[in-house]
């Protein structure tokens, strides 16, 4: 990773232009922020840059958060208890469900937790059905009570 793709990181963490070319923006913004002297940032590499982080797994994830019930949809955290035999195949079958976001391995007995977002509340419960009769694991459902908001932000 080089020093545009740490400025671009830091760059998009505080948001995505909403407009017709937004890699353009985002390449005029780092220009405006003075990336390095004599050096034009593109539309082109900016998008480039981005597909190549994500390719190299520097990015995990590149698009909108959407709160989903404000859509009319489900959200939920959930997590499984998994044997170590078991987790790879597991993993597998969980994450093929397209409403699987966020899957990651824990340290601790209920060691699989990921969001489910589905496009009706009733959603989050047929999914967990599902994904239970497949897996033959038990998905604990744990909804939201309360949202908090934390800018989170880590500088590179």
């Amino acid at each position: 990773m080089d020093r545009l793709d740490r400025q671009l990181i830091n760059h998009l963490q505080d948001g995505f232009p909403l407009e017709a070319r937004p890699f353009l923006k985002v390449a005029e913004e780092l220009n405006q922020a003075g990336f390095e002297p004599g050096v034009e940032v593109t539309e082109q590499q900016v998008m480039d840059r981005v597909q190549t982080l994500l390719d190299e797994g520097y990015l995990s994830r590149f698009g909108p958060m959407f709160q989903a019930e404000r859509m009319g949809g489900g959200l939920t955290l959930a997590a499984m208890k998994v044997t170590p035999e078991d987790y790879e195949r597991v993993t597998e079958q969980v994450n093929a469900f397209p409403e699987v976001a966020h899957n990651y391995q824990r340290e601790h007995e209920l060691n699989m937790w990921f969001v489910l977002a589905t496009e009706t509340p009733e959603g989050v419960e047929e999914t967990i059905k599902k994904m239970e009769e497949i897996t033959g694991y038990h998905v604990f459902n744990m909804p939201k009570q309360e949202e908090f908001y934390v800018g989170l932000r880590f500088e590179l």
